[in-house]
């Protein structure tokens, strides 16, 4: 998942500056228009204003991790210039992207609000005071899959098979975990998973958000992303798993290992997430409790979690009922149950700025 996703000269989102909207594999948030980046400006705008009294310097971070070519961060930018100048002018912009071609393509992005971009790198800055957004960042980083057997875990590890005609495939295996990381993941979560299960198990989602705590000097986190509390996500609901491709808008996954008798160490199976790799998205869905647990191990507080619906209804979405038919159809896709709105989720965490009430969190704390 790693190479495939990321490698820089093969990888899926290494090669292109833009993989998601109309033309790409999948819809974002960011892909309905700028009604998305408009609201979550006035979020961010709040948490500037709560961070300003304590604040050791005037500078005002805004760190977007997954930035991609920036889109979000310009649709932000854009609202902020127009609803709250004097902040706009003290707003630093860094943009963390793994590609180096989305990367290059950000200043054109930003346009008119370029000259607030302080830094574009792969890596999150060293430290800032601010609010770092990271929007469907999380699902996307590798995970480990594992099975459960009658003799206990097993993981899932990719190997090759040469076919009758003396070509290869890649094709997964079975053996003994690669770390015992794995199984204490899920003893820490009371986790007991049942002979036959599926899981993925993202222990880079958890390093990652400990370590973008631990850069956060003061301030606030946004993660949005498609998840589920550890109970729901390692139950008979998703005991297939969830690792799973998108294609040109087409889901395909996931896929149940084959099953095995008492003993065996693995059959070769070849799912779908394992061909044209580079060439199609992987991504699992996030266990939100670890990643809360793990930011709260770091310092923060969990200020809200709930569905996207909810979070944008909080910030006003409502009251822009009679905006044009594009903007309404834009919040429909955004709101909509069964959509974006319910899939999506908002985990919210604040670092020394003690635990204010937020606009996002204002109207409901719901997860369905």
């Amino acid at each position: 998942m790693e190479f495939a996703l990321y490698d820089h000269a093969s990888g899926y989102y290494a090669r292109a500056a833009r993989r998601s909207g109309r033309a790409g594999d999948f819809f974002t948030s960011v892909d309905v228009g700028s009604v998305f980046g408009t609201l979550l400006a006035a979020q961010v705008v709040e948490m500037a204003r709560l961070i300003e009294p304590r604040a050791p310097s005037p500078e005002f971070d805004l760190v977007e991790a997954a930035a991609s070519d920036g889109r979000l961060s310009a649709d932000i930018l854009r609202e902020i210039r127009r609803g709250d100048p004097a902040l706009f002018d003290r707003l630093r912009l860094h943009l963390v992207e793994v590609s180096a071609e989305a990367r290059a393509a950000q200043r054109d992005t930003l346009g008119e609000v370029s000259d607030r971009l302080a830094s574009s790198s792969p890596d999150l800055p060293a430290s800032f005071t601010g609010v770092l957004v990271a929007n469907e960042l999380l699902d996307a980083l590798p995970v480990h899959q594992v099975v459960m057997r009658e003799d206990g875990l097993r993981e899932v590890y990719v190997d090759h098979a040469r076919l009758e005609t003396g070509d290869w495939r890649l094709v997964t295996t079975e053996g003994a975990p690669s770390t015992p990381a794995l199984a204490e993941y899920l003893a820490r979560l009371n986790i007991v998973l049942e002979p036959g299960w599926t899981a993925e198990i993202n222990l880079r989602a958890v390093e990652w958000t400990r370590d973008a705590v631990r850069r956060l000097e003061r301030g606030f986190l946004i993660l949005v992303d498609y998840g589920h509390a550890a109970r729901e996500l390692y139950s008979l609901t998703h005991a297939t798993g969830t690792l799973t491709t998108f294609s040109r808008h087409t889901m395909a996954g996931p896929e149940r290992p084959p099953s095995l008798r008492f003993g065996e160490t693995g059959t070769a199976f070849a799912p779908a997430w394992l061909e044209r790799p580079g060439d199609q998205d992987i991504t699992a869905h996030v266990d939100f409790t670890s990643v809360q647990r793990a930011a709260e191990d770091a310092g923060a507080i969990t200020l809200g979690l709930l569905d996207q619906t909810y979070f944008l209804l909080g910030l006003g979405a409502a009251e822009m009922d009679g905006a044009d038919l594009k903007t309404r159809l834009a919040l429909k896709t955004l709101l909509m149950p069964g959509g974006l709105g319910s899939t999506l989720k908002v985990l919210i965490l604040g670092k020394n700025v003690g635990t204010p009430p937020l606009r996002g969190c204002s109207f409901r704390m719901r997860l369905t």
